[in-house]
């Protein structure tokens, strides 16, 4: 097995150091090279937490894009330079999150095996759909979990998915898709299985409803609408911490290409929302703020750290949370 702490069984190349530097608007954007956040000069074990933090993808999502462009852009080096430990992992793109959290769980055991802990537990950090996939791991393996924490997840489902679902031509378009993913995913070195069906039915606020009601799998989620879930569920493995934030803006920064797209996706939602996913669904467990200045891809730091100008950085965000889950014991 290739011992790569980036994604276990998979060789990938960490994003080249680059700093864009002009006069333009644009240059307030700091492109943060890679390994220049390894040094560290003072409170270094700040984000040191007990249990290794394990960053999960969303929809569509991969580790890294050709070995060029990481997913989780600078939030991996900047929780280590305060001593954190970051894996991340890369599943389906797209897939149901039962399959998905399987191939998530085969990834942990090998990470226990690289610790040589074989009673090692994670603090899972889910994206979007990563969120579910890692819900769906504390409910099959309990075991592995100290806690989860999910950003921009939609836990009550997207309404993009209600309003095309039986929708005339859709299946059609979901084979079409489904190949065309299962192509490119592969060219770029994901070559997990597609089921382009299954992932968007995971998206319907039915099936997540029923999901929810489940006494194991809907452990964290709010019982009263846009309202807060359990911090601390009980498992059959001790106490799990529970935690989520979310963003509230589809347009942040208008140098950032993907903001116009989630202009448009924005206005299929009937309440505040990132782009995609409504600012009440993502909520789960302790929610540590829902009104970030960020958008569905603002919130991993996407496009090369394009976020808004005023709002706190997301690698700060997740460096944050890490010293949480620190002073948590976790």
């Amino acid at each position: 097995m290739n011992e790569d702490k980036r994604s276990p069984g998979r060789r990938t190349h960490r994003a080249l150091p680059l700093w864009v530097a002009t006069l333009t608007l644009f240059t307030l954007q700091a492109v943060v090279p890679a390994r220049a956040e390894a040094w560290c000069w003072w409170n270094c074990n700040y984000a040191k937490t007990r249990y290794p933090i394990v960053l999960a993808h969303g929809f569509l999502g991969a580790d890294s894009y050709l070995g060029i462009l990481d997913y989780w852009y600078g939030i991996e080096s900047h929780i280590e330079a305060k001593g954190g430990t970051v894996y991340i992992t890369e599943v389906s793109p797209a897939n149901s999150s039962a399959n998905r959290a399987l191939e998530l769980i085969e990834q942990l055991d090998d990470l226990r095996a690289i610790e040589g802990d074989p009673g090692l537990k994670f603090n899972l950090i889910g994206h979007s759909q990563g969120g579910l996939d890692i819900r769906w791991v504390g409910g099959l393996r309990p075991d592995l979990v100290a806690s989860i924490t999910t950003v921009g997840s939609p836990h009550t489902g997207v309404d993009f998915a209600d309003e095309f679902a039986g929708t005339g031509g859709v299946e059609a378009l979901t084979g079409l898709l489904g190949a065309a993913v299962e192509v490119i995913w592969g060219l770029l070195g994901n070559d997990n299985p597609v089921d382009m069906a299954a992932a968007l039915a995971e998206f319907s606020s039915a099936n997540l409803a029923v999901f929810n009601s489940d006494p194991v799998y809907g452990k964290g989620m709010p019982t009263t609408y846009c309202g807060e879930g359990e911090a601390v569920s009980s498992t059959p493995a001790g106490p799990r911490r529970n935690y989520s934030w979310t963003g509230d803006e589809a347009v942040t920064n208008l140098f950032d290409p993907l903001d116009y797209a989630f202009a448009l996706t924005s206005l299929l939602a009937d309440e505040a929302n990132d782009g995609l996913v409504e600012v009440c669904s993502s909520h789960f467990g302790d929610v540590i703020r829902d009104n970030y200045n960020m958008n569905h891809l603002d919130q991993v730091n996407q496009i090369l750290g394009i976020t808004a100008l005023f709002e706190t950085d997301p690698k700060s965000v997740f460096r944050a949370h890490a010293n949480r889950l620190k002073n948590a014991g976790l």
